[in-house]
């Protein structure tokens, strides 16, 4: 069978969603589509609306065959390695072909792009380092550092999916058999737009609208509208826990935070003293050098107390999450079975082997009493639809 993989949040999974996963069928011909998905936190740094499970179902019962989890420790990081972690776990599970969105102004060549990025990264690398502006972010600089070494290329900061998906092409490249790569298209809304028109709208625009109580039943399966309906998350639940680490903790102790540089563990105790909220926490903390989605990431590190050391030990321990699957799906868990250890069920030992991931859904369904148990005695939905 020829195994075509997505790389999703499902923040949450809605019509945009499945127009994607039927164009990744039909562009790759495929027999099964697998998705590797942020667990309970996202790339941004930010909680996700719904959780895991239930985002998972969703999409299984919209189209896709297999839904797998990127666990926290890749799942909430810079582009690369959220890239990294979900191409490797794809590759894994058996993909050949691999379907992205872009919002490029213009078409790409991702696989060609990618197989230079490997030629010249060592040079890419070196001259990113000579990138000494303090002003600019990480992405910017990299952005700068490409176009100085393919100026025929088009490298557009503004495009979140076209940036995603260099990083995708980046970590493809890297792999023994790289996975046919097949861009889509943004249908209708782009990234961040927050109007509701049509049948498609931005996941950004459908979360603003449930925060303000709108409808969005025209935009999201039944299967997302239930869940929203329900219950939803936001950072606004996690500001309090947040607040009293950054208050309680030491310097010292905030220092040894992953990713804790430049001093910023200063300007967060300070900024937490003063502010009665994440939104206006985060209009003080963030800046152009500091970017908004750096910071919760960061944020969410504090929060979970994860150094250096932790988040690189459980790096070395990759496993297979099942979250959704249906007939399909489950033959090629199958066959992937003995290439990486399947977590289909959490108890003592997989709490001991993936920390991170106890703790971050445990703080997850601690900011919000209505979300139930997320590892122990949870199995991944099994689709009895064809």
């Amino acid at each position: 069978m020829k195994v075509c993989g997505i790389i999703a949040e499902y923040n949450p999974f809605h019509n945009g969603h499945a127009y994607h996963v039927q164009m990744a069928r039909e562009k790759t011909n495929a027999d099964v589509i697998v998705a590797v998905m942020s667990g309970n936190f996202l790339q941004r740094g930010e909680p996700a609306i719904i959780d895991k499970w239930q985002r998972a179902q969703a999409a299984v019962a919209n189209g896709v065959d297999l839904v797998i989890e990127l666990p926290f420790e890749w799942a909430v990081q810079s582009a690369d390695f959220f890239a990294r972690g979900a191409i490797q776990l794809l590759a894994d599970i058996g993909c050949t072909a691999l379907c992205f969105g872009s919002d490029s102004s213009q078409s790409f060549d991702y696989a060609h792009f990618g197989q230079l990025y490997k030629e010249n990264k060592a040079n890419i690398q070196e001259s990113f380092k000579q990138i000494t502006d303090p002003r600019l972010s990480y992405a910017q600089k990299m952005m700068q550092s490409m176009t100085n070494h393919f100026p025929d290329m088009n490298f557009e900061e503004n495009q979140p999916n076209h940036i995603l998906a260099l990083s995708y092409a980046k970590e493809n490249a890297e792999l023994v058999h790289p996975m046919e790569l097949f861009a889509i298209d943004r249908k209708q809304a782009e990234y961040h737009s927050t109007e509701l028109k049509g049948e498609i709208a931005s996941a950004t625009a459908i979360r603003l609208a449930v925060s303000n109580k709108q409808s969005v039943c025209s935009f999201v399966p039944k299967e997302t509208m239930i869940s929203l309906e329900a219950s939803v998350h936001d950072w606004e639940s996690l500001w309090p826990f947040l607040k009293y680490r950054l208050q309680m903790d030491s310097l010292e102790q905030l220092k040894g935070i992953y990713q804790m540089v430049d001093g910023l563990e200063y300007r967060l105790q300070k900024k937490a003293n003063e502010c009665a909220g994440f939104s206006e926490f985060m209009e003080s903390v963030s800046s152009k050098r500091y970017a908004k989605a750096r910071v919760q990431r960061l944020c969410l590190y504090t929060l979970l107390a994860i150094s250096t050391e932790q988040m690189q030990a459980q790096w070395q321990h990759p496993a297979i999450r099942p979250l959704a699957f249906n007939e399909k799906g489950k033959q090629i868990l199958k066959q992937a079975n003995g290439k990486l250890p399947i977590v289909s069920r959490f108890a003592k030992k997989e709490a001991q082997a993936f920390p991170l991931t106890l703790k971050a859904d445990r703080m997850y369904q601690l900011a919000n009493p209505l979300v139930v148990e997320q590892n122990f005695g949870r199995y991944a939905f099994l689709s009895k639809k064809p």
